[in-house]
This record gives C-alpha cells, structure tokens and sequence, in this order.
C-alpha cells in the first residue's frame, strides 16, 4: 500500500489542491465555512473512492505480473487489456522479447540435440583408429609409420569437432587479411604428406600465385577438409590441385575418386547428410562439406562441386569477395 501511495502522490495532492481552490473562490464570495467543508469533505470522499478503485486495479494488475515472473513464461492471457497506449507498448515489447526469447531457447536445443547425434557418431567412429593403433602396437614387430597414420585420423577427428563447435560463434574469431594461397596450400599438403604415401596417391599441384583477401585459419581448416575428403574417398590415381582457367579466382580441387551420385549433389553441403559413399564406406559424419560451406559463406567465399560416380570429384573453392558479412 505504501509502494501504492509513493506512486500516486500527484492525485493527493492535486485533490488538496483543487480543495483550497474551492474554498479559496467560496471564501471570496463570502460563502458561509460550512458548505465550503461540505464541499471539502465531498472532493476529499470523491478523491478516496477513486484511489481505492485504482488501488484494486493496481492490485490485480500487479499479482498478474508476479504469477507471471515466477512462473517464467510471459502469457498475455492473464494480463489486463492495456489502459494506454504506453502500455499497449509495453505489452508489444513484452510480447517481441518473448518470442526471441523461445525462439533462442528453440535453437538451443535444436543444436544441443544435434550435438549429441553428432558426438554419438563422432566417439564411434574416433574408435576405429584408435582400435587400430592398439592393435598395431600390439604386434611383436610394431610398424611406426601406419601408427603415425591412426594417430592423424585422430587428429583429424579431433580437429572436425572442434570446428563444429568453433562455426557457431565464428563471427568473433575471423581475422580479414591478405593471404598468399600458395603458401596455405603447401602447408595442407605437407600435413597429409604422410597419406599420400602410404595410399601411393600422385599429387599434381600448380602454383597458383594468388593473394586473397580471407581468414588463413578458416580457409586453411576448409582445404583440410576437402584434401581429407579425397583422400578418403580416392584409392588410386591421384589428386591435382590448381587455379581454374575459365572462372576468376577459383581454386579447384579435382580427384580420381569413386565420385558422388547426381542425386546426392544437391545435399552434399546440409548438416548430417553423408548420401551413398558415406553409408557405403561407414565412416562418414556428414559435418565436413556442411562446415566447408559455412565457413566459406561467413568469408564471403563460393563453394561448388561437380563429380561423376565412379569418375571422381571436383571442388570448387570461388576466392573472390563482392562484400563482407560476417553475420
């Protein structure tokens, strides 16, 4: 009550204040003292039922608002309809951060659930070269390179899942700068050297003399990816990485692998998609090529790929910006 009375202390004194105007002008008319405290009394009563009417309707008001903070969900159904068009404004606002609020909590989950599918497969399959290099080190003659091999699928494992948790909040830890590809591509290629060997894959590589306006840690993370891709799915022939002649500024990536179906194309780049080698080959988290095309979207970068089943694969990596959207 007294919360009440600090808020509507204006309404007590302007009904003091229109009483002494009354008696002010009764006074100056020589109007007896007695029906000017009459007239007191009846503003004064007047002013008190009014104060209690809208005590009561505070009141309400009020346990609508407590009922819903704590029980945490804003519902205009136990809400009065709005006096004003303050509040008609409030209640809009209310309403809109409600919404953004489940809309938040919606994709929350929506990533929590798709990140324990993800880990499910992920620990599954991290399993395999682990298992085999416990087996190899079993071995009463140990073969140092191919448990070298476990270990980068491992690493490579590794490295997928943390940028599968990385992407979600990229745009704070992108970087614009001038990158020379030739020395990024060098750099990827020495780090799956060791695969290339023991698959006995030919590597054929053109300089490409190219200087691009990009984040080296996120592009050098989607040239992993699809390096790891065609070795995976190339068992002989050979991998040839080089600028295209007929469309400015590409980086292509082409294998001699098994290829990709025409009907999974499209979907090569959605979430969790893996299409006919993923399910062939039981290895496939279908994260890779999703995170390739988010990554390069956030820089500003075009990805395409053309392939024929049983021909091989072709990788388009379109290195030009036309802008910069980092949201």
């Amino acid at each position: 009550m007294i919360k009440y009375l600090k808020t509507r202390w204006k309404i007590g004194v302007l009904a003091l204040l229109m009483v002494a105007v009354t008696a002010g002008i009764l006074f100056l008319y020589d109007i007896p003292l007695e029906p000017v405290g009459y007239v007191a009394i009846f503003e004064m009563l007047l002013t008190g039922l009014g104060l209690m009417w809208d005590y009561h309707k505070y009141r309400k008001k009020q346990e609508s608002l407590l009922y819903i903070r704590d029980c945490g969900n804003f519902s205009e159904e136990y809400l009065e309809a709005p006096e004003n068009e303050n509040e008609a404004i409030y209640r809009e606002i209310c309403r809109s951060l409600d919404e953004k609020r489940i809309e938040a909590e919606n994709q929350r989950s929506a990533f929590g659930t798709e990140l324990t599918d993800f880990y499910t497969l992920w620990v599954h399959q991290i399993k395999t070269p682990i298992a085999a290099a416990r087996l190899l080190l079993q071995e009463e003659k140990p073969r140092p390179q191919e448990i070298q091999n476990e270990l980068f699928k491992v690493e490579q494992y590794v490295e997928m899942v943390l940028g599968y948790l990385r992407t979600e909040d990229m745009a704070s830890d992108i970087r614009f700068e001038e990158v020379d590809m030739d020395s990024l591509i060098r750099e990827q290629i020495h780090k799956f050297a060791r695969i290339f060997i023991g698959k006995k894959l030919s590597l054929e590589y053109q300089e490409v003399s190219e200087t691009v306006l990009t984040d080296e840690k996120w592009l050098g993370f989607v040239l992993g990816q699809i390096l790891s891709n065609a070795l995976k799915y190339t068992k002989k022939g050979k991998i040839s990485i080089y600028m295209s002649k007929s469309r400015p500024h590409t980086l292509v990536i082409e294998d001699t692998g098994i290829g990709i179906r025409a009907e999974d194309l499209p979907r090569v780049f959605e979430k969790g998609f893996t299409g006919y080698n993923g399910r062939e080959e039981n290895r496939s988290t279908g994260i890779g090529l999703y995170l390739c095309g988010k990554i390069m979207k956030r820089l500003d970068h075009g990805i395409r790929i053309e392939s024929e089943l049983g021909k091989g694969t072709k990788v388009f990596l379109e290195l030009e910006r036309k802008k910069m959207d980092l949201y």
